[in-house]
């Protein structure tokens, strides 16, 4: 038996970036379309069973709605409370149910939630969004396909899903380190004083980022060190980036968001040593985790960012497909 768990947050894709900016809008009826394509992607490489998470915006209920696929469909028994903590609950009992990947329909945030869930199942990230670093922008048949090979054990684990890095934050309680969070690609500290709207897309609020990834060809923060100091997956360091207020001779254009190339200046970069702590004591301010405002420190808070290296397996696709076709595991001669 080969389970799969799938996540499609109704939430993502549709943030203030939508106003601000360039950035594509996804509508709840095209996750439905990708989700079905997943699961006739899962289907058609021999995955028995597919563990949905019950959504508000019945993304999971539609797709399967009349579905005429030799696979068994079944809906987590959890309580939807509309916010993130549904991801995490669903990622935990896909792990307690035995599921062997997970496919998410979402971005960077909806990812750091599964990671919150369980850093054990290997996770198919598949982007439906325009501001996303962590997951693949890849069509949903061949997601599906990627995942099913993994969750059946066809290709090489480690070499088709090898774990990723992710940034710990802790807050000291009573000479007690506790685990608050944790975020998979950017850690920014921002000068708002309120979570708002969540979404970061004024640079101007940034002070200071550090980031696991890195890359040039992103959207978002991540594309501030990639276009300075290009940081992949499978580099063990992270950076940590100064923000300068005052454009000088020292800043780099970068795209921010969709449509929008802004010159960021920067103080100082600096690489992020693993398992090292970072302690961040500027308050009051927010911290952004995956892009987002997610924690508000208060005057004479502080919280501690520590990188490690393991984080959830993220199956790359692409790899993946292309073992298939050297090994021709699907060609039946």
């Amino acid at each position: 038996m080969t389970t799969v768990g799938i996540i499609a947050n109704p939430s993502a894709g549709k943030d203030i970036r939508r106003l601000i900016s360039q950035s594509r809008f996804v509508s709840n009826q095209e996750k439905v379309n990708t989700l079905r394509r997943v699961i006739k992607g899962l289907s058609g490489v021999g995955v028995n069973e597919v563990l949905l998470m019950p959504d508000y915006g019945r993304i999971a209920q539609e797709a399967v709605a009349n579905l005429q696929e030799s696979i068994s469909v079944k809906f987590l028994e959890m309580s939807i409370f509309n916010s993130e903590q549904d991801t995490i609950t669903a990622a935990k009992l896909m792990e307690n149910h035995g599921a062997s990947a997970i496919v998410t329909l979402g971005g960077d945030g909806t990812n750091r939630a599964v990671a919150l869930g369980t850093c054990e199942v290997p996770i198919m990230p598949l982007s439906t969004g325009t501001n996303n670093v962590f997951p693949f922008l890849i069509e949903g048949t061949l997601a599906g396909m990627a995942a099913g090979t993994v969750a059946g054990h066809l290709v090489d684990r480690e070499l088709c899903a090898p774990r990723c890095k992710k940034m710990n934050v802790y807050k000291s309680r009573d000479m007690a380190m506790d685990l608050i969070d944790t975020a998979l690609v950017d850690i920014a500290i921002s000068t708002e004083t309120y979570v708002g709207a969540r979404a970061i897309w004024d640079i101007n609020t940034v002070s200071e980022i550090f980031l696991a990834v890195a890359k040039p060809d992103s959207i978002g923060l991540s594309s501030i060190g990639g276009l300075t100091n290009p940081l992949s997956e499978t580099d063990s360091h992270g950076l940590h980036i100064e923000i300068e207020k005052q454009i000088d001779s020292k800043y780099v254009s970068a795209p921010l968001t969709a449509g929008n190339i802004a010159k960021v200046g920067i103080k100082a970069i600096s690489h992020m040593i693993p398992n090292h702590p970072y302690v961040v004591k500027r308050s009051p301010c927010t911290i952004g985790l995956d892009g987002e405002r997610s924690i508000p420190l208060r005057n004479g808070d502080s919280i501690t960012i520590v990188l490690t290296g393991d984080g959830p397996p993220v199956i790359d696709p692409h790899k993946t497909l292309k073992i298939v076709g050297q090994n021709k595991i699907y060609f039946n001669e």
